[in-house]
């Protein structure tokens, strides 16, 4: 391969993963990045690229978090999709030495993360196929992801085929810990001292329920997501209830919404043995009551035993969660074998400039 290629490179997950590093527009911090991740398996026995548009699948993470979903991308790229992850600005890959993790005053502030990822995605796979590919391109997105890939797609109809959410945090009344924080003087704090902390209780539940240090499975990076998780400050989480208060007044998002999630929430900081096989970050009845309003074409799907990152629960659950996003994938983005001249659901255009020559 050749032209854009030379800049991807081997990623921290292995050979079958390539990395691109997004520069965009520095902030008061300094210079910012966010970093795609293609899938890419060397080794024969994946499904043959189809003619006509490609399907693909951009997975974004929640907060405190970064992609190492090894094993969503490969079954889901055995599903027929080409399979990209985005680390935000200030997460996991794009975490540069002195930013604050996971810092952002407006949602909105990742449009140009997400631009920028269709782009290179775009670009990516017509270098592939080896000639201009239009591109049926679904949202996978998880928790405080789940938020700004929702917003995201409400102010752009037409940009991708389907969303689906992991857990999306759609409502402040998702969690106890901050119906008594959301109240007051945040908005007035955010304006004056954007970076304050917090003092919040330490959640460990998740981490404790995922990391294979402790009764999980995944190897995660220590720094990328803390076991306390990243500090929580005031102009972080005016963004995040900003968010929902839009959700609030109503929004629509008009392509077909999958939701997953666990089918109950175990919340609290102590430690019991149910959140194992439950959600224990956020309340999945608000959850699901604010999903059902985001749009005309909206399927949820409850599943026992299922973690906050559904992808990331027991090995039966997950598989189910899988499954049961590429059925209905299936379903609402089928294969297109030719092209039959319709405007693509999304086409990443080269004449778009790049998120780093565009002010903020």
């Amino acid at each position: 391969m050749s032209g854009t290629d030379e800049s991807w490179t081997e990623d921290i997950l292995g050979p079958s993963f390539r990395a691109l590093t997004l520069p965009l527009v520095p902030d008061d911090e300094g210079p910012r990045v966010a970093t795609l991740v293609a899938y890419e398996p060397d080794v024969a026995g994946g499904p043959a690229e189809q003619p006509g548009p490609a399907r693909a699948v951009l997975y974004v993470h929640g907060f405190s978090d970064y992609f190492f979903h090894e094993e969503l991308a490969r079954t889901m790229h055995l599903h027929g999709w080409a399979f990209f992850a985005l680390d935000l600005h200030k997460y996991g890959r794009s975490l540069l030495p002195g930013q604050t993790p996971g810092y952002v005053t407006s949602l909105e502030d990742y449009d140009v993360d997400l631009e920028a990822a269709v782009l290179a995605l775009g670009q990516r796979l017509t270098v592939r196929r080896g000639a201009p590919t239009a591109v049926d391109l679904v949202l996978i997105a998880h928790s405080t992801g789940g938020l700004v890939a929702t917003l995201w797609a409400a102010r752009n109809p037409g940009r991708i085929a389907a969303l689906v959410l992991n857990s999306p945090w759609l409502d402040t009344l998702g969690t106890t810990l901050l119906k008594r924080v959301a109240r007051g003087v945040l908005g007035a704090l955010s304006r004056r001292r954007p970076k304050l902390r917090l003092r919040l209780p330490e959640p460990g539940a998740s981490f404790r329920s995922i990391s294979d240090t402790r009764e999980g499975e995944w190897d995660i990076d220590p720094v990328w997501r803390p076991e306390s998780g990243f500090p929580v400050t005031v102009g972080w989480l005016a963004a995040v209830l900003a968010g929902h208060a839009s959700l609030a007044k109503g929004i629509s998002v008009s392509a077909p919404v999958l939701v997953l999630c666990s089918a109950a929430s175990t919340l609290g900081t102590a430690w019991r043995n149910a959140k194992l096989v439950t959600d224990s970050v956020l309340d999945v009845e608000p959850m699901v009551r604010r999903a059902a309003a985001i749009g005309p074409k909206v399927t949820i799907r409850r599943l026992p035993g299922a973690l906050h990152d559904v992808f990331l629960s027991r090995g039966e659950v997950r598989r189910l969660a899988v499954d049961s996003a590429a059925w209905w994938l299936d379903a609402y983005v089928p294969v297109r074998a030719v092209d039959t001249g319709a405007l693509p659901r999304t086409a990443p255009s080269p004449t778009v400039p790049s998120p780093a020559a565009r002010a903020d």
